[in-house]
């Protein structure tokens, strides 16, 4: 198995179909099977050589299905950048993951100086979009329009194919290393799900470095449908291209669903197309829910809950629990059953299956399960152990196998479909010379589901106010792991041992609403 099979099927079947839509540029998988090999040999003129990674600083745009399948192609590793991470967190994934070229787009070209000078190991850049090409870059164009193709070398099976970066909770990221077999068992198994229609045309509009977006982007390969790109959420592009282009499949988080909802051209627009709408990364209210269905009377909703390190999904609960009783009686606020080719079981702080109805911790075993974090063994034993991914998310399991989400045990922020960690935005904070202590939390937004919190005790003899503690977040952070608002406290409340009871700081925010998730 290897994840360029998909696009070489759709050569011979059905070579003058369209691959990618992006911005009014189309694509056949004729001339995207062609432009891969070109972008292979590109590199490989540039001495790579499998297993080596490259990187990619850029909105979501035709070519991520070009660097992607390109990389595959040579056997090379893609580390495509979290475009919404500040500097200094980039330039840390990028020489975290050792990667000796890097694509960037017209939009991050400001910050080629600042990554050539922090980024030693980069022998190259390669200029990808319309602006002209500084000087001292390769433009892709260019560069793709001279390079030799090479024949795919077919790597796949346990061939490392991505490594892709997650928040972490000790202040850098962690690089989730993703194989062939990984990214391929996972969107075969979404795949089994959701029965997919015969004309298969996916909106992509969920950044590209989430695996959320990487793993639409490998099941659309498989079936040898459209992917429709955007290179950011637009409520008007969203809708005119699913009008324009009859989008049948679509993963949106919630905040993204409420946007489309409350904007006031929604009608406006034919959705009629739009057959399957996938949603997850945070909390939806059912209130949201249900708008949205009734909404669209003709779409299919199906939540998928999971984590990169599970490439993405771990249990999904299909369409059929989003009507008549299901939601009557709850089933449609589970998080599903565990997917195609899962093992999920709710655990003790020993590793013990706990009664069903019991709350523990999640874990899932399966072909899609991660290979670790890439340069971090003590923190891959402590995530994967005896075959099982520890995903840290506290839950309970009904008696038909259904999962319930109650909390998430490593304090996890969910804003707007992004995770932050507590840990990391605390880590900042206390570097500021006038706090003496500060935890953070999330509290009930009514867009994003979840808001940063900080509570802070500042130093004696010392002024801080709200402004500037989130000030001085934004130079270290990117600015959805900032906080939006801060609470200045005399003392945090503490356990015997000494840790902050978050439960207790949450609890006022919490109170009148369901569960946190």
């Amino acid at each position: 198995m290897y994840l360029t099979q998909g696009l070489h099927r759709a050569v011979q079947q059905f070579p003058q179909r369209d691959a990618v839509i992006c911005e009014g540029r189309r694509i056949t998988y004729e001339k995207l099977a062609e432009r891969c090999a070109r972008l292979a040999g590109a590199l490989e003129d540039l001495g790579a050589r499998p297993g080596d990674r490259v990187a990619m600083l850029a909105l979501n745009g035709s070519q991520h299905l070009e660097y992607f399948l390109g990389l595959w192609w040579g056997g090379l590793v893609a580390n495509a950048v979290n475009t919404r991470w500040s500097a200094r967190e980039m330039i840390y994934s990028i020489n975290d993951s050792g990667a000796r070229w890097l694509l960037v787009d017209d939009t991050f070209l400001p910050m080629v100086e600042e990554l050539r000078a922090a980024c030693p190991a980069l022998e190259r850049i390669v200029h990808v979009g319309e602006l002209p090409t500084p000087a001292g870059l390769l433009s892709y164009e260019t560069w793709l329009a001279a390079a030799r193709p090479v024949a795919d070398g077919r790597f796949g099976g346990d061939h490392l194919a991505v490594i892709l970066y997650t928040g972490g909770t000790t202040g850098f990221p962690k690089g989730v290393m993703l194989s062939h077999s990984n990214l391929w068992a996972s969107a075969i198994g979404r795949l089994a799900e959701t029965d997919p229609p015969e004309r298969f045309v996916t909106l992509l509009t969920v950044p590209l470095f989430h695996t959320a977006g990487l793993g639409k982007v490998v099941s659309q390969l498989i079936v040898g449908g459209t992917a429709v790109v955007l290179p950011a959420f637009r409520v008007e592009a969203v809708l005119g291209s699913i009008a324009r282009e009859g989008v049948t499949d679509a993963v949106l988080v919630p905040s993204m669903i409420q946007m489309l909802l409350d904007d006031p051209t929604f009608t406006d627009y034919d959705l009629s197309s739009l057959q399957t709408l996938t949603y997850g990364a945070s909390p939806i209210s059912q209130a949201l829910l249900e708008r949205a269905m009734a909404a669209l009377p003709m779409t299919r909703f199906t939540q998928s809950y999971g984590m990169t390190e599970a490439a993405p999904v771990i249990t999904v609960n299909p369409w059929r629990n989003h009507q008549g009783e299901a939601l009557r009686n709850g089933l449609v606020r589970s998080a599903g059953r565990a997917g195609w080719g899962l093992e999920v079981r709710i655990v003790d702080g020993q590793g013990t299956e706990v009664p069903r109805g019991t709350v523990g911790e999640v874990i899932a075993r399966g072909d899609n399960i991660m290979q670790g974090y890439w340069n971090k063994p003590e923190a891959t034993a402590e995530a994967l152990r005896d075959g099982w991914l520890h995903t840290g998310d506290g839950g309970y399991m009904d008696e038909q196998g259904y999962i319930y989400i109650v909390d998430r045990l490593k304090d996890m922020i969910v804003s707007g479909g992004e995770n932050v960690y507590c840990a990391e935005v605390e880590n900042i904070l206390a570097r500021h010379p006038a706090v003496a202590a500060c935890a953070v939390i999330g509290i009930p937004h009514p867009t994003w589901g979840e808001s940063v919190h900080a509570v802070v005790v500042a130093r004696a003899g010392m002024a801080v106010d709200e402004a500037t503690l989130t000030g001085f977040c934004r130079a270290e952070l990117a600015g959805y792991k900032c906080p939006r608002s801060v609470e200045f406290r005399q003392e945090l409340p503490l356990s015997g041992p000494g840790k902050v009871l978050k439960h207790v700081l949450r609890e006022p925010y919490w109170k009148d609403r369901p569960a946190r998730l």
